[in-house]
């Protein structure tokens, strides 16, 4: 066998606290007619986003290690981060629900967007649908305050409080995604496929991270990264330092990064803002394999895929595992852009006269 399960540093993983959260494993499927239209005949989808939990994503994953450590510290009270429309804030507000923990979402209106539907629906809804209190904050400035203020109030009242970071990135949350790529590992076993590459998105970070280092510790997995928030230099040393961190947790070395391959060449404008090749590849997705995507991480991956597939970046009969980290209910706050787009033509014959002119 290619992974090295018998090497990969489980009981290290199992010694740091984690809740259960269940869901896992999320399911890996063939992507036939995508891969058929893609010239990737060996195309999988790995669907962290139906976990059952909260409309699916992969901060669960991390999720399970931050609240973990919150309940071991005895904590009542999560305060976390984000975007108006973050997945991870309701994710986390979710999670807290089912744990029974009080949710404090301190979300910013850094994403250059307005309206009834990104102000209002999507992701927001659900944050008070699951119980947290949202609090909305101009930008950066305020934010630290009514941080400074949720702890303090806490602290009069006797509560005790755990803070996670934006997204759930940091090098506790990197072991979400080293803990999930051993999961996608002994699917793939499973499956008779010994070598495959894993295609997944770099925002806040921790995601990449995980698995840039669970697949080093595995071994038989390439990774190919497209960056959704951050430019390709902020982005290698955002992900170098969070594997490394990681690493350390783990008390392993951190590996060299020669199996990861990165690029931002379809972030557009910025987090958050969609372009043209993005709405085509929710087209694309929606159109080949009934999967939604969303328009500000796995759309944005998933036009870089088209791009990839298109240089000939993979070889003909490579496996290539997409991972689908979620990101539906954000859909709807790019509600407008969203009718317009699928009201367009086919993205298939699009497709094809890229293909057609390499």
């Amino acid at each position: 066998m290619t992974y090295d399960l018998a090497g990969f540093p489980g009981a290290a993983l199992n010694a740091v606290p984690r809740v259960e959260l269940g869901g896992l494993p999320t399911p890996l499927l063939p992507a036939p007619r995508l891969g058929e239209a893609l010239g990737l005949p060996n195309l999988l989808l790995k669907r962290d986003d139906v976990h059952p939990l909260g409309v699916g994503g992969n901060k669960l994953c991390k999720l399970e290690f931050h609240l973990g450590a919150a309940l071991a510290a005895g904590a009542d009270t999560v305060v976390t981060f984000g975007a108006l429309q973050t997945n991870h804030g309701r994710q986390t507000a979710a999670a807290c629900a089912k744990l029974g923990l009080r949710c404090e979402l301190v979300l910013t209106a850094k994403v250059p967007r307005s309206g009834e539907a990104y102000e209002r629906s999507g992701n927001l809804s659900l944050d008070r649908l699951f119980g947290a209190r949202v609090h909305v904050c101009a930008d950066g400035e305020e934010t630290g305050r009514v941080y400074d203020r949720l702890i303090a109030e806490a602290a009069a009242e006797g509560r005790t409080v755990a803070t996670v970071p934006v997204g759930g990135s940091d090098a506790l949350g990197t072991l979400g995604y080293v803990a999930a790529t051993r999961e996608l590992a002994v699917q793939l076993a499973d499956l008779g496929i010994e070598r495959a590459r894993v295609v997944a998105p770099h925002a806040s970070g921790a995601t990449s991270a995980g698995i840039t280092l669970g697949s080093a510790l595995l071994g038989g997995l390439g990774v190919d990264i497209a960056c959704v928030s951050h430019p390709l230099d902020e982005a290698t040393e955002n992900l170098a330092q969070l594997v490394a961190e990681g690493a350390a947790l783990l008390d392993v070395a951190p590996p060299a990064l020669d199996h990861v391959r990165m690029s931002d060449s379809t972030i557009g404008p910025g987090y958050g803002v969609p372009t043209d090749e993005t709405w085509a590849a929710l087209r694309l997705f929606g159109r080949t394999e009934g999967v939604v995507l969303d328009p500000v991480y796995t759309g944005k991956v998933g036009a870089a895929l088209v791009e990839w597939a298109a240089q000939g970046r993979f070889a003909p009969a490579e496996h290539v595992v997409f991972v689908h980290t979620g990101g539906l209910p954000g859909l709807y706050g790019y509600a407008p852009e969203f009718a317009a787009a699928v009201e367009t033509g086919d993205s298939l014959a699009h497709l094809g006269d890229a293909r057609d002119a390499q």
